[in-house]
């Protein structure tokens, strides 16, 4: 069976209880596709870090809010200055730096070093089209998969212009389905619970941009399942979570705990009818 782990943002720390789930249980995925939070958490468990891990990983660097702060300093793209004469955009940070800072120490530096087939989604921006990384160097197929468009700058690759997955293909199923018999597919969009209510005041422009994305995110995944199904959908309760709430790393983890029971039930499940 393979993984399609979605998007999600901070709502994607959700995804962890899975993995640990299949740690549990013995069970190793015959394939992994990511987009996004989903590409980065799947590129390290398909290198060999355990769920437990990645748990312990995310704990230790997101409870320091001052070096996160630092993380984020360092990874930034341009100066405040230059916002103003073009030159540059100081909110935007660099993919690759960024996860040079946040991913586990000993990350292979190619597809080829990991020990579970990995395909990172990005979209690419000028053909409008999805593309599908899985191979050559890791760290920039992750980096272009997780460039939100506005927040990370896009990815230059193989000659071609790749920002966030999620506007393409938000959870992978159709890619893992060619590896894989059985999908388990990880939702951690939190659409089952949106994070933002309404309230007598209208949404700022980050709300606003948030929910437009959500929906769009929200629409495409049905699609795509409608015409490639998953045999097990699995959506940890993070809904109430934004995907910028990185520093609430262990309140989301232990709301989405129940999810890995779940999830070692239907594994448990499709083992028996293979």
């Amino acid at each position: 069976m393979g993984l399609a782990l979605g998007s999600g943002g901070a709502r994607g720390f959700g995804i962890i209880p899975v993995l640990e789930a299949f740690d549990d249980l013995g069970v190793r995925p015959v394939a992994i596709a990511g987009t996004s939070m989903g590409a980065i958490l799947g590129a390290a468990y398909a290198a060999g870090f355990s769920g437990s891990d990645l748990r312990s990983h995310v704990l230790r660097i997101f409870r320091n809010r001052r070096q996160v702060t630092s993380y984020l300093l360092e990874a930034r793209v341009g100066r405040f200055v230059d916002f103003f004469g073009g030159l540059g955009n100081p909110v935007m940070v660099d993919g690759e730096r960024l996860l040079e800072r946040f991913w586990p120490v000993g990350m292979p530096a190619d597809f080829s070093e990991l020990a579970i087939p990995f395909t990172a989604v990005a979209a690419n921006l000028l053909a409008r089209d999805e593309a599908q990384l899985s191979s050559g160097p890791l760290i920039s197929a992750v980096a272009a998969s997780l460039a939100i468009p506005g927040i990370v700058r896009p990815v230059e690759r193989d000659g071609l212009v790749l920002i966030d997955g999620f506007v393409v293909n938000p959870v992978p199923v159709d890619v893992v389905a060619r590896r894989a018999d059985k999908v388990i597919a990880v939702d951690a969009s939190g659409g089952d619970q949106p994070h933002l209510v309404r309230t007598t005041s209208l949404p700022n422009a980050y709300q606003a941009l948030y929910q437009a994305a959500s929906i769009m995110e929200q629409r495409l995944m049905r699609a795509k399942f409608a015409s490639t199904p998953p045999d097990v959908h699995l959506a940890p309760h993070v809904g109430s979570f934004g995907a910028l709430d990185f520093l609430k790393a262990p309140t989301i983890l232990r709301a989405a705990e129940p999810i890995r029971e779940a999830a070692k039930r239907a594994i448990h499940a499709l083992l028996e009818g293979m």
